[in-house]
């Protein structure tokens, strides 16, 4: 399928992590342009697409400060921004006894805090733009299905906030064309998810890839009429 991202610039907030490497080369091989948010340079040693055409690194961004954020996107949106992409998150698994309001709040900003700083941002520059858009954000299976958040309550609660804000933003950019999509994923196939559980089957668990093909299309011209959706990338787990 033509996806019709040729040339159309997408922000990518964790894009050197492992599932955002997966779809900044996702993206790269569809020919867009990838801005990719870089807090520390020692990200670049792990991230595959350094120096390849089509990627414009922006080192030092701290996607918890507003200004950083606001200056972040007026440089993406200087050749018109067609996507927005919020991999960039954190995660924590303490039973709600062992939770702190410092941790809390730091999740909450790392989650939930960025992401709508972020979604805010894309949403001006594509109102200047007037050409519409599309905004993906990272949510989490538990943000669905609370009842599986046990024992990592704070996390739970602030990938909920970023699926509510999902369907939220949703209906206020539908009359533009801005259409906001989420995708939840269960535990996915990395090499550190592995690592901390040995004995699970990562074979029942989605693939980067393939979590990377749904975000790629929801954040493309092809998708013509999903919006507000919080799409499981469950797997078989």
């Amino acid at each position: 399928m033509e996806l019709g991202l040729s040339g159309r610039r997408v922000v990518v907030t964790g894009g050197t992590g492992a599932l955002g490497s997966a779809v900044v080369g996702l993206l790269l091989s569809e020919g867009a342009h990838c801005v990719v948010t870089c807090l520390e340079k020692k990200e670049l040693d792990r991230f595959p697409h350094a120096g390849r055409e089509g990627i414009e690194i922006v080192e030092g961004v701290d996607l918890a400060d507003e200004p950083g954020v606001e200056r972040l996107y007026a440089r993406a949106a200087a050749g018109g921004l067609w996507g927005s992409v919020h991999i960039a998150g954190g995660f924590s698994m303490n039973p709600i006894e062992a939770t702190t309001g410092t941790e809390l709040d730091h999740l909450w900003r790392m989650n939930a805090a960025t992401c709508f700083s972020c979604c805010r941002e894309a949403v001006r520059a594509m109102r200047r733009g007037g050409r519409g858009g599309r905004i993906v954000n990272v949510a989490a299976r538990p943000g669905l299905i609370p009842e599986m958040g046990a024992g990592m309550v704070a996390y739970t609660v602030t990938k909920a906030a970023v699926a509510a804000l999902t369907r939220s933003l949703a209906a206020e950019g539908a009359g533009e064309g801005i259409w906001v999509s989420a995708v939840a994923p269960s535990i996915m196939d990395t090499p550190a998810n592995r690592a901390a559980m040995p004995k699970a089957d990562p074979g029942a668990w989605p693939k980067l890839d393939e979590v990377a093909a749904t975000i790629v299309f929801l954040a493309s011209p092809a998708n013509a009429v999903t919006r507000g959706a919080v799409v499981p990338v469950y797997g078989r787990a």
